[in-house]
């Protein structure tokens, strides 16, 4: 039976007791819960613990009073003494005594003139992003959590609703901002903060009132203007989701009002009002928040809506319907009065007049026509009064600091439309950087052919570009918009979850396309999509396939974008929203994650391996401008490996990537620079005199060769080593 004996010296200004905490253990999968547990002293300083039927594993030695070593991995007994391990015993006390010593004077490496490189601050390719929905998050301020109408989770056994939608909030999120920052992050991707009315809208993508935030956001010591403060203050930047398609099915508050009858008034069939029980919404479905029990407060109502919104909380008081002269309260009345849209009877200053997106929709023109959903209603988005309300509404964000915007559902609106959104923001914020999503499960590339079945001008290239030749990306130049790359995340369903690269180097071939493939935003999966077959579930592959589609989203071309939770697996193979009638939000990708982040358990988070694995990732890109900026060459696709090179700005920033997938794998690049390569992953050092380099990657890991590089950045750990 195998057996792995670890042994650890104690710092001196250690607690007396030593804890080791373990976990991905080889050959049997077993683990410790945080802290771990005891070890057994020694003498002069030592532990040791012994882990039975263990070959290899994950480590990490502390004395559960806040010092802890980095992530470590172990595959054969040994002895680790300032911060390094040792075979035998007399290595390791060799060691111990050096640390008391003086240094001794080495000769000076050779300098290098190019790195360490600060960034900029003015370049977005330099950052990563963590993607985030607020209000499933972590809560700060429980006062202000909200239940939706719908969905509601209720304890089996007390019967009782648990699990606000509105459950995170800037409080929280501004307590774990150094959580994103020590993960290695440097900006963050909220969900749309503004105002919001729905039935299921804590996601933010159902806007009511641009010009204000979310009051189930903020708290009085938690705004959204400290979110940004205190996001800055830690280097962070704050990107803002940003609707312009489409409002709520309620209309805009101060603006426009769609026709319905308020809430308070409906009464399913079968029962009679004030009978309604439903969690927090005794009596009715009206706002339980609010003391009228009403939803809408639109200025712009009609006289008898307003009038009634401000008295008869119980809705008890007869109220004839204006459109069909029936009165309510009335058990069964006409659902679609309180809850649908007439898209006939729309107002065409605001909105589109050409009914609901269905079936082959989605994959035409009528895309950019037709609503699409009865909670998502299209703006008339040529109209210059809806250009100067958004325009106008998101520039007051602009103000505030936010530092990039993110826009939400792209081929619903003609490219020369959007752009005047886009270009309107850029020239308030000189710099600004605007990257949206234009969702394609394909490549994505439309009247190009390779087997796209929809148009190029609802295709994510396009919006890149500035010609009006569908066939031909060249007819105009860069449109200064970035997009979300769907391209290389759909190869995923084919290759990744296979334990393969093959299928990437097709879709990075095309990368001239766009006008600017760096600035594409690369990502595993997000709210909406996953990986796998059918596209719908958080990745439910292993954790070695995730860690490898990291090293190629981190090293590869485009702004890296991860997806909370995703760095410890959480909700693994979930779907990523509601899809049976039941669901509520616990049983989805869209789980509430701020029990992970709690003082007890932030430590366990912390200290998985994909946690560590992205957070040395980060490390690495951070301090490699060419990973950053440097456009791809050189790529070299064979299923179990993939090697290209980076080269920023002729040479200034310059690497050579080799990656693994499955075991480990020999990879050798020509046509290179020649000099002195040092691994950013390993520290090994390769000098090129004929333009050939060869070396050798383990599985599931990277050689990221830097010409005239800094060598090894972070610490070893189950992936990268």
């Amino acid at each position: 039976m195998p057996e792995l004996i670890v042994h650890f010296h104690k710092p001196a200004d250690w607690a007396d007791t030593v804890y080791i905490h373990y976990w991905n253990s080889y050959p049997h999968a077993q683990g410790s819960a945080w802290p771990g547990v005891a070890m057994t002293a020694e003498a002069d300083g030592w532990f040791s613990y012994r882990l039975v039927g263990v070959q290899s594993a994950n480590l990490v030695f502390n004395d559960q009073h806040g010092a802890q070593t980095a992530d470590l991995w172990r595959e054969r007994s040994g002895y680790y003494a300032n911060g390094q391990w040792h075979d035998s015993p007399s290595a390791a006390a060799t060691s111990t005594v050096a640390a008391h010593q003086p240094p001794a004077r080495e000769a000076a490496p050779t300098p290098s003139t190019r790195y360490p490189v600060t960034p900029t601050g003015n370049d977005f390719r330099e950052e990563t992003i963590y993607f985030l929905l607020t209000a499933r998050f972590y809560e700060g301020d429980p006062s202000i959590s909200f239940f939706c109408r719908d969905r509601l989770k209720f304890n089996r056994e007390t019967g009782q609703p648990e699990d606000p939608h509105w459950r995170g909030d800037f409080k929280g999120l501004i307590q774990r901002l150094d959580y994103i920052r020590d993960l290695g992050f440097t900006a963050i991707w909220i969900t749309p903060p503004v105002e919001n009315r729905s039935g299921l809208d804590y996601h933010g993508y159902h806007a009511y009132d641009w010009t204000r935030i979310d009051p189930r956001l903020e708290s009085p010591d938690a705004t959204y203007q400290n979110l940004i403060d205190e996001a800055h203050q830690r280097g962070i930047k704050i990107i803002q989701d940003v609707v312009v398609n489409h409002s709520c099915q309620y209309g805009i508050r101060g603006k426009v009002h769609i026709d319905h009858l308020p809430i308070k008034y409906y009464v399913p069939q079968g029962s009679e009002q004030g009978r309604v029980n439903h969690g927090p919404y005794q009596g009715s479905l009206g706002n339980y928040a609010w003391p009228n029990r009403d939803d809408i407060d639109n200025p712009v109502a009609p006289d008898w809506y307003k009038e009634r919104h401000h008295r008869d909380p119980d809705g008890v008081e007869p109220l004839v319907d204006p459109k069909t002269g029936e009165t309510v309260p009335k058990p069964g009345y006409n659902p679609g009065r309180f809850f649908g849209i007439d898209a006939n009877n729309l107002d065409p200053e605001w909105y589109m007049q050409h009914g609901f997106i269905c079936g082959g929709d989605w994959e035409s023109a009528a895309v950019q026509l037709k609503h699409i959903a009865g909670d998502c209603i299209n703006l008339a988005t040529e109209r210059q009064n809806v250009k100067d309300y958004l325009i106008g509404s998101i520039n007051r964000y602009l103000d505030m600091g936010v530092d990039a915007l993110r826009i939400d559902t792209v081929k619903h609106v003609p490219r020369d439309n959007l752009l005047e959104y886009v270009n309107a923001w850029k020239a308030h914020k000189p710099g600004l950087f605007v990257f949206g999503e234009n969702l394609v499960k394909g490549y994505g590339f439309g009247d190009l052919g390779h087997g796209d079945n929809g148009p190029s001008f609802i295709r994510p290239w396009w919006y890149t570009r500035l010609g009006h030749d569908p066939r031909d990306p060249n007819s105009g130049g860069d449109s200064g918009f970035a997009v979300l790359d769907f391209g290389l995340f759909s190869t995923f369903r084919d290759n990744l979850s296979r334990g393969s690269f093959g299928g990437v180097k097709a879709v990075l071939d095309m990368d001239w396309i766009f006008g600017d493939p760096s600035t594409l935003v690369t990502f595993l999966q997000n709210h909406d999509v996953g990986p796998d077959n059918d596209f719908r579930f958080r990745f439910k592959g292993e954790q070695w396939m995730a860690a490898a589609a990291y090293n190629l989203l981190w090293t590869a071309r485009g702004i890296p974008c991860l997806y909370y939770g995703e760095e410890i697996e959480f909700m693994k193979g979930a779907p990523q929203d509601v899809i049976s009638n039941d669901d509520t939000l616990d049983t989805t990708g869209r789980a509430y994650f701020g029990d992970h982040l709690t003082n007890e358990r932030i430590g366990q988070t912390q200290s998985n391996p994909l946690y560590q694995h992205i957070k040395r990732l980060n490390q690495i890109r951070r301090a490699i401008p060419t990973l950053q900026k440097g456009p791809m060459s050189h790529v070299n696709e064979w299923g179990s490996g993939l090697s290209f090179v980076r080269d920023f700005n002729n040479g200034e920033s310059y690497a050579v990537v080799g990656l693994t997938i499955g075991g480990g794998q020999d990879i050798s690049v020509g046509g290179i620079h020649n000099g002195h390569y040092r691994d950013a992953v390993t520290g090994n050092e390769i000098t090129v005199h004929h333009g050939q380099i060869s070396f050798h990657v383990q599985g599931n890991s990277a050689g990221i060769y830097v010409l005239d590089g800094p060598g090894k950045i972070g610490v070893d750990g189950a992936y990268l080593r």
